[in-house]
């Protein structure tokens, strides 16, 4: 392969390197809830994450503005709930579905307040994947309602997420990501000690919970940040939008999770509303890589 066509998969590769590892570090994760519980497993992660990001980053050497403090204790409680819930969500129904239910926040954000007919399409394309998947769909009595529930809820705290990341587009990605995710463990500890309580110590437990912070987030994280500097925010969109399919490849493969032709079919739709509208926006103006980067 040549330098120039090296250069331009790089960033591809990298997306979906990150996706892959997300999935995976996921995948392993739900494994650990027989022992700790979703509650248990959320607070190693992220707990796990935030020390391996602080240690890399060393947000302490850069300084904060005056009101930056409040947005980043926004922008951490967001991404601390937003794994809570949708590991919640992992307990009930499949990985893969959890995952296209949760795309619906990042969709939401993207469609607010566009008044172009086109994204009418990309709206009606998540809609109806959605209604494959909730309540009034045909497939309803294969999913857990409280499942889908903490799904939805999620994906409230991803569009929260973005939101508050986007406030935050003036410091390093770095800098803004080590201390949401700092937040992130403060916020979710207290519900993972309480339900765990001691089982969190267990030398193996840690261990897996170690390794599954650096599968699921490091690693995704670093990989992103390579992408989001050589990639158009489109071109980024469109391979992110990648991620349920992954996850309910992962899924099957890892968890023998098996999803119905008509969970299949929402995902397929989630999947192409999220590319339509990554590949048809119009160029914003430059936002944080804090507001692209998820753990």
């Amino acid at each position: 392969m040549t330098h120039s066509r090296w250069a331009q998969a790089l960033p591809l590769l990298a997306v979906l390197g990150s996706v892959t590892a997300l999935g995976l570090g996921t995948s392993l994760a739900k494994q650990l809830f027989p022992q700790v519980g979703a509650l248990g497993t959320t607070a190693l992660r992220v707990g796990f994450s935030a020390l391996l990001l602080l240690l890399i980053w060393r947000p302490w050497r850069w300084s904060l503005r005056p009101g930056d403090g409040g947005a980043v204790l926004r922008y951490g409680v967001a991404l601390g709930f937003m794994n809570l819930l949708f590991y919640q969500s992992l307990q009930t129904i499949p990985f893969g579905i959890a995952v296209a239910i949760e795309f619906s926040g990042p969709l939401a954000v993207a469609m607010f307040g566009s008044r172009r007919w086109l994204d009418l399409l990309w709206l009606a394309l998540a809609i109806g994947g959605l209604s494959l998947l909730l309540p009034w769909g045909h497939d309803v009595s294969t999913l857990d309602p409280v499942g889908v529930a903490y799904a939805l809820a999620a994906a409230a705290c991803w569009a929260s997420y973005i939101v508050f990341g986007k406030r935050l587009s003036h410091l390093h990605a770095g800098h803004s990501v080590a201390l949401g995710l700092g937040v992130a463990a403060l916020s979710v500890l207290p519900f993972g000690i309480a339900h765990a309580g001691s089982a969190l110590l267990d030398p193996a437990i840690l261990l897996w919970g170690l390794m599954i912070a650096a599968i699921s987030s490091a690693i995704p994280i670093s990989l992103e940040m390579v992408a989001l500097k050589r990639l158009p925010a489109s071109a980024f969109g469109i391979m992110t939008s990648l991620e349920p399919a992954v996850a309910a490849l992962l899924g099957w493969i890892v968890l023998h999770e098996h999803l119905t032709f008509g969970q299949w079919l929402a995902i397929v739709c989630v999947m192409s509303a999220a590319i339509g509208s990554s590949l048809f926006s119009r160029p914003p103006r430059r936002d944080s890589e804090a507001s692209h980067v998820v753990t």
